[in-house]
């Protein structure tokens, strides 16, 4: 009856407990303070979340934190990366002399570090492995995601996970949830249950509970930190400086003719997504045009589509620019992006949904977007390839919309402020928490507190 009891508080407790080493970690000297003690955490952990501004050394803190999983655990570590990102991850453990590997099936992993990307997943039996990495987690984010609910399931009995990502919840506090069924905190439903509200009627809508904001937010530092830069946590910042970002939206003009079967005398500004998609192809000519006008000659770039038809005439239209196309091998795109990266292509031209994850870009200070889709995080992670701790110049970005778009730049603003304003608000509500558990490792204790023994019932006891 005890062991029953107990497990009901346990059931009860808002606060997942640590459940991964214990006693002296030992990091690598190299790692910046703020890596090195939320690395240490995260171990401490065994199931958590790094939810890291780009350029504060995710990259490095995921690889440290394997080499220690694999080395604890006696079993090898996977760590799944955006396509084309692999590579660049081992090459990053080869700066800083961990080894990792490049894996294609489950016969490739023997003991220690192995990189492969999300396609990959079925080619591997998830349960031979002591932890598993997800760079770019925020694959996660939707309830529906391809990969969601295989790596959910399948990850389920491995005792150390970890999950990275810059944009964890892009557009809702809701999409936090599939974190923590990732990690085994607290399954999807639970937590809205939990913590959330829904407005009603047909949305899908739902809000935090005033009276639980705070219970969620300790909650949530619990098992995830949020960390925009070293600051955040009580760390110098000094290092970690943005440079200026400037964008440049350049409005393409349409040239049409009064329609009698329309009656209109001028073109409609779209309004819906089928009809931005519309204008969007009849201006395909327009917009490449002016991308190609604005290219420079004299230093790198990259040029972001939507539309197939958008990266094929814009490879065309600049000398020497090479596409990245989705149909390539993952050999050829690997080939390119490096290519890019190590000076030997000077213009790229591809779609952030192909290389917008994962990427370090910090040659490059110059890109732009020849179309635009409604996807604030694709643009935000785009971006960020360029616009990231360790950029020494200016970066510079050109928006091209055609003037019967309608208003997808200001949008897309819109939901960068919102993001923006969901990041801030997290880094509020859980920087001091998380700076005790970080700095202090602080192991949280449940809430109950009781003062009394309990006195079972006669019956109760009788009928033990």
């Amino acid at each position: 009856m005890k062991n029953s009891y107990e497990e009901f508080l346990a059931k009860k407790r808002m606060v997942d407990p640590m459940t991964g080493m214990s006693g002296a970690i030992e990091l690598p000297s190299v790692m910046k303070p703020h890596q090195r003690d939320i690395t240490s955490w995260s171990l401490r952990r065994g199931r958590s979340a790094i939810f890291a501004g780009t350029g504060l050394g995710k990259t490095l803190m995921e690889l440290v934190w394997a080499h220690r999983v694999a080395e604890y655990t006696g079993k090898p570590v996977l760590a799944f990366a955006p396509l084309a990102v692999s590579a660049q991850h081992i090459r990053e453990g080869e700066k800083f002399g961990i080894g990792a590997l490049l894996a294609k099936i489950q016969d490739d992993c023997r003991n220690g570090i192995f990189v492969t990307n999300y396609q990959k997943i079925s080619h591997f039996d998830l349960s031979a492995f002591g932890g598993v990495v997800l760079d770019e987690s925020s694959i996660l984010k939707s309830t529906d995601g391809h990969y969601r609910t295989r790596l959910i399931d399948e990850c389920a009995q491995i005792p150390f996970r970890l999950a990275a990502t810059a944009t964890p919840a892009p557009n809702d506090f809701m999409e936090l949830g599939n974190h923590a069924e990732f990690l085994g905190v607290m399954s999807y439903t639970d937590m809205l249950a939990t913590f959330f509200v829904h407005d009603g009627g047909d949305t899908q809508k739902w809000r935090l509970k005033g009276h639980a904001e705070n219970d969620f937010w300790k909650w949530m530092a619990s098992w995830a930190v949020m960390i925009r830069k070293p600051s955040d946590l009580g760390y110098d910042d000094a290092g970690y400086d943005l440079p200026p970002l400037q964008q440049f939206q350049h409005t393409v003009g349409v040239e049409y003719a009064p329609s009698m079967e329309t009656g209109l005398l001028f073109p409609m500004e779209a309004r819906g997504l089928q009809e931005r998609i519309s204008a969007r192809r009849d201006t395909v000519n327009e917009r490449v045009a002016m991308a190609a006008s604005l290219t420079p000659t004299d230093r790198p770039f990259v040029w972001w589509c939507n539309l197939n038809a958008e990266s094929e005439a814009l490879a065309k239209a600049i000398p020497g620019a090479v596409e990245v196309r989705g149909s390539d091998t993952e050999e050829t795109k690997e080939r390119k992006l490096i290519d890019f990266s190590e000076g030997r292509i000077r213009v790229l031209v591809t779609k952030p949904s192909i290389c917008g994850f994962g990427m370090n870009w910090q040659h490059c200070a110059d890109t732009g977007f020849v179309g635009l889709n409604d996807s604030f995080e694709q643009i935000y992670q785009a971006i960020r390839r360029f616009w990231r701790f360790g950029q020494t110049q200016p970066v510079n970005v050109h928006f091209i919309a055609a003037e019967t778009e309608g208003a997808v730049v200001s949008n897309l603003r819109r939901k960068e402020m919102d993001a923006d304003r969901m990041a801030a608000s997290m880094v509020r509500h859980m920087a001091d928490l998380s700076a005790a558990n970080v700095r202090g490792m602080v192991r949280d204790r449940p809430d109950y507190d009781p003062q009394k023994p309990m006195i079972i019932p006669s019956f109760m006891e009788f009928a033990a």
